[in-house]
């Protein structure tokens, strides 16, 4: 049996930048343990399978592995998928049009492909699930994650707090952009820190004033086996929608996401969200994605 893949670098449009995500092809009839073992192979954070959709008005079925388990959702797995799907312009025998429905555990979820001279130049993911707010999370656990002193932490707009769109994450708030490139994931305080052990991924962030930046952002995840990922649109998802709760009135909040600069892949997501009278309407997270590898897989 032989698969068909491509490697896509996800949130930048210069090669070996972003996320890389793999995409695979011919899946169908394979079991979970052995999509499991593929996406070890690969060994990035996360690699997807394109499969028939089980809708017929939807345009696939996406299932999403990370090196441990099968996600419900995930973000750039969704906004690289997406590129690939169109600059293929077929799918199970149909045309690629302005936008795809990938069925997932967390829901449909709709991709808008956004095209320039026939081909696709960037995507976004609208989130499959409304903004949900989890519990607070205690300062000084999230600070000795971070390897920070809780002065480092900003609480005047809200505390670290569990946010979620389809994947819960940790959403701290640091003083400056310093303090983010200061922060690092302390692997042990991750295991010992209850609330954050409970959790496993903190997103830390500060607000910019720079030319094509709004938030510097860094997300770590040591006990999910990601010591720091270059770019994660579930999570800036997830503060988008917080962010949007924040706002007050009814409008459409836009901010600009540098991630992975600290690690040398650096990403650049477009996140927004429609917000009505403290509720977070709709999330949508975005970016350029660009070829990278194109292979087979023998099985």
């Amino acid at each position: 049996m032989t698969l068909s893949f491509e490697t896509v670098d996800v949130f930048t449009d210069t090669s070996f930048g972003g996320n890389p995500l793999a995409v695979v092809f011919g899946a169908e009839g394979l079991t979970t343990e052995r999509l499991q073992a593929i996406a070890r192979e690969f060994n990035y954070s996360e690699t997807t399978f394109v499969l028939p959709p089980q809708d017929p008005a939807n345009t696939a079925q996406v299932r999403i592995f990370s090196t441990k388990r099968e996600m419900p959702f995930a973000g750039h797995p969704n906004v690289g998928t997406a590129a690939v799907v169109g600059w293929r312009g077929k799918l199970f025998g149909k045309p690629i049009g302005d936008t795809v429905l990938f069925e997932e555990i967390a829901g449909t979820v709709p991709v808008s492909l956004e095209w320039a001279g026939g081909v696709v130049v960037a995507t976004t993911l609208t989130a499959p699930e409304p903004f949900a707010r989890g519990g607070d999370v205690p300062v000084a656990e999230v600070a000795a994650c971070l390897g920070l002193t809780d002065a480092d932490i900003r609480t005047d707009r809200h505390p670290p707090v569990i946010g979620s769109v389809g994947l819960p994450f940790i959403l701290a708030e640091l003083r400056d952009a310093e303090a983010v490139r200061c922060a690092g994931p302390v692997a042990a305080r991750f295991a010992d820190q209850p609330a954050v052990a409970a959790n496993g991924a903190i997103l830390c962030y500060a607000r910019v004033d720079e030319p094509e930046v709004d938030i510097r952002a860094r997300m770590f995840a040591p006990i999910r086996n990601v010591a720091e990922d270059p770019a994660t649109g579930s999570a800036c998802g997830a503060l988008m929608g917080l962010l949007g709760t924040l706002e007050p009135g009814r409008g459409t909040l836009s901010r600009r996401i540098a991630q992975g600069v600290e690690m040398g892949r650096p990403s650049l997501l477009r996140g927004a969200v429609d917000h009505a009278d403290g509720g977070a309407v709709a999330v949508r997270i975005g970016g350029r994605s660009i070829p990278v590898m194109r292979g087979t897989i023998e099985i």
